[in-house]
């Protein structure tokens, strides 16, 4: 088996592995669990939540992918209650019209984001830096047919196909295969990878990453609000 060497590791920031099932809501899991970490103790988020305002604001359909920005500025404006609030819906109900959340419910939990250069250099130093974030790929076969270690490395003549998109969470960097690797919190619950996280190597990820975000200050408690 080949030695894995971890250099920088928020692991112990995130509760249990959750499973996103047949939607498309990757981005809104990689934005709530990060979310949920910085708040720590980890308590889940309602990625139902953020996944219906995201859509809301861009104007597209639940069955659809988010965008980046949508859900930057959903987290930041609409926030997000507690998974209890609105729990994750393994399938849509038939009624469209029916998909809407609860009425009142809170409290609800904000938070700044922001886009970044799209580099291993980039990652590896925001999470030196202790700070966990949210990365845009393309995947390729490799990422499905895993390593039982966890490892993925980009075999001979492997292309990413550039129709499938996937956000995942760097949570920390070391060394595979000979060369770095970043450490991932994937959304396809604990059967994939080790336990539900990866080790994407460089030659993985330098073709493939094309878009970086970071979850900044909280906002849940207005700047204007007299200190307790």
């Amino acid at each position: 088996m080949t030695s894995i060497t971890i250099k920088t590791d928020h692991r112990q920031l995130f509760g249990p592995m959750r499973d996103q099932g047949q939607r498309p809501t990757c981005l809104a899991f990689a934005t709530s669990d990060l979310h949920a970490a910085l708040r720590g103790p980890w308590a889940a988020l309602s990625c139902e939540y953020l996944f219906y305002h995201a859509q809301r604001r861009a104007n597209r359909k639940p069955n659809e992918g988010v965008l980046l920005s949508s859900v930057l500025d959903a987290v930041r404006h609409d926030g997000q209650p507690h998974e209890t609030g609105w729990p994750y819906l393994p399938t849509l109900p038939a009624d469209l019209s029916q998909w809407v959340p609860p009425s009142g419910v809170t409290p609800l939990f904000r938070r700044a984001g922001e886009t970044g250069k799209y580099t291993v250099d980039a990652i590896v130093q925001e999470l030196d830096h202790g700070r966990p974030l949210i990365v845009l790929l393309r995947l390729s076969w490799s990422f499905d047919w895993v390593r039982p270690d966890g490892i993925v490395d980009e075999a001979a003549g492997e292309q990413p196909d550039l129709n499938r998109r996937h956000a995942v969470i760097a949570v920390g960097h070391g060394e595979a295969k000979g060369q770095r690797a970043v450490i991932i919190r994937n959304s396809w619950g604990d059967g994939w990878g080790a336990g539900g996280c990866g080790y994407l190597t460089e030659k993985y990820l330098v073709p493939r990453v094309f878009q970086l975000a970071t979850l900044k200050e909280d906002l849940s408690v207005s700047p204007h609000s007299a200190a307790a």
